[in-house]
């Protein structure tokens, strides 16, 4: 396999006039801007020393120069460093600290705040990209010759690190390759079929794998086309659907949906196939989008270090609960804490191997190590079962992992934050259910004895300073004593029981 951007391209309409995207607003981007943009990028990213292999990093809102400065960075053979949004600057220091990228791209509002931190980890060029298209990475490539060529890249080079949240409460970063995106997203176009008939309605954030690799992926792999919106809003997605043909969304997307009496049968008629992933979709929203609209979701299973393991059937029944069977070439075991493979039906956790799992994590080959089997299959730490008509299902998480609106929060980064607050003598972070989100952060806080008699605000405004909005608990409660098991480890089992209807009446 070659360049992911190399391989993307081999599959673009010979016609490359064909649009590629469409905003909201009514512009259109064509395959051949799309190049052309990409390429201009691509080499002002030499310009400024990228070398293959060097980290590009970009805290930056959705856009489709967004999307051209990703297809630049596999050009120029870059590693693309994307960060959410939401990430406040101390927590991007630690990722550029990390991953010491050889360009940093943030919004224009962000620079002053952010080129300390940059010149700090020793990143040589901070560029700036707005929502509109305005900053210096475009003012700078514009005029600049397109044809830029192809870095050569072999299946084992890296194309990108994602970092994800570890249980110890700082990030790592997944070294995703040419041949792990590669590969996973030619399965996914075969087996969900998407051919260059399709609209794809692209509502996903892309700086996660849901949004920047598989929808994106399957776009441009078909030779189709996508309905880009900046952020998912319920009237906008309902006015596109009858020029779609797809849609892929969280679980939070269908929630949405569902509150909105537009959405009827006639309102989906168009559409072939809606697609959720990035957290569990519950049973009753399954049946509940299938008795408003006739359609029956399909529910997939991936995760940052893998992209995708499993999918529901595109033609057969897709079964509420349940990820569907193994991608091809994806093997996947449930096995007990050994690595020794349980029988069908049994509960264990589920381990993957195939040609989608990651290189390991950046520069910590200990972590890594202690990730994988001597056979190779990856440890998830999820909990699974699969039932004898070979349907995996997805009971729980062997690690604390709360996924939130389809982002993944790990409580041992916001502990450690509450924990130092004037006032708190410890606290246990869980996830609660919650009808819009899946699951709410809550603390559960311990007050210090003699010490300021700290508020539920008081901690949550602190959160809201330091942390990105989505790992900022929703609700935070206060009991005398934390439930602890014999060996004094607090039992957030105990606690996700005792708290787990403080969202029952939400909205």
């Amino acid at each position: 396999m070659t360049n992911l951007y190399a391989l993307l391209q081999q599959h673009f309409p010979a016609d490359r006039s064909q649009p590629v995207l469409e905003t909201p607003e009514g512009r259109r981007m064509s395959y051949a801007e799309l190049e052309a943009g990409s390429g201009r990028i691509a080499r002002l990213l030499t310009d400024c020393g990228v070398q293959p292999g060097d980290r590009v990093a970009a805290q930056i809102e959705k856009s489709p120069e967004a999307l051209l400065l990703y297809l630049a960075v596999l050009r120029a053979g870059g590693v693309y460093l994307p960060l959410n949004t939401a990430y406040k600057g101390g927590e991007v220091s630690y990722f550029l600290e990390d991953a010491e990228p050889r360009v940093l791209v943030c919004t224009p509002d962000n620079e002053t705040i952010l080129r300390p931190a940059a010149g700090k980890a020793g990143v040589g060029t901070l560029l700036t990209l707005g929502e509109a298209g305005d900053g210096s990475l475009l003012e700078r490539s514009r005029g600049l010759d397109p044809d830029t060529g192809i870095v050569t890249r072999g299946d084992d080079d890296l194309a990108a690190i994602l970092y994800t949240s570890g249980t110890t409460g700082r990030s790592k970063g997944a070294m995703l390759s040419h041949g792990n995106l590669g590969s996973n997203t030619l399965t996914l176009r075969d087996t969900w079929g998407f051919t260059a008939e399709d609209v794809l309605i692209h509502a996903l954030p892309i700086f996660h794998t849901h949004g920047l690799f598989v929808a994106t992926h399957c776009v441009l792999l078909s030779g189709s086309r996508m309905l880009f919106v900046n952020r998912f809003d319920a009237d906008t997605v309902l006015d596109l659907m009858p020029r779609a043909t797809a849609m892929m969304g969280v679980p939070t997307f269908y929630t949405r949906l569902l509150a909105s009496p537009r959405l009827t049968r006639e309102a989906c008629a168009h559409i072939r196939l809606f697609v959720s992933g990035s957290a569990p979709l519950l049973a009753d929203t399954f049946k509940e989008f299938e008795a408003r609209t006739g359609h029956r979701i399909l529910e997939r299973y991936g995760m940052t270090e893998t992209t995708m393991n499993t999918s529901n059937p595109l033609n057969g029944e897709r079964i509420a609960g349940t990820v569907g069977f193994p991608l091809p070439g994806v093997e996947i075991r449930i096995a007990d804490e050994d690595g020794r493979a349980l029988p069908q039906g049994e509960v264990g956790v589920l381990e993957v191997k195939g040609p989608n799992v990651f290189r390991g994590y950046w520069r910590q080959p200990e972590k890594t190590a202690a990730e994988f089997r001597k056979d190779g299959f990856f440890i998830t730490g999820d909990v699974a079962m699969i039932d004898t008509r070979g349907y995996i299902h997805i009971v729980g998480r062997a690690k604390d992992l709360i996924i939130s609106g389809g982002f993944n929060v790990y409580p041992k980064e916001i502990e450690l934050l509450i924990d130092g607050m004037d006032g708190v003598q410890e606290s246990a972070v869980i996830g609660v259910p919650h009808p819009d989100f899946g699951e709410a952060v809550v603390a559960v806080v311990k007050r210090a004895g003699g010490g300021t008699e700290i508020s539920a605000e008081a901690i949550q405004t602190t959160a809201k300073a330091e942390l990105a909005n989505f790992k900022v608990p929703k609700k935070v409660f206060f009991v005398d004593e934390l439930p602890r098991n014999t060996m004094g480890k607090v039992q957030k089992n105990l606690l996700r029981d005792r708290f787990k209807d403080s969202f029952s009446s939400a909205a």
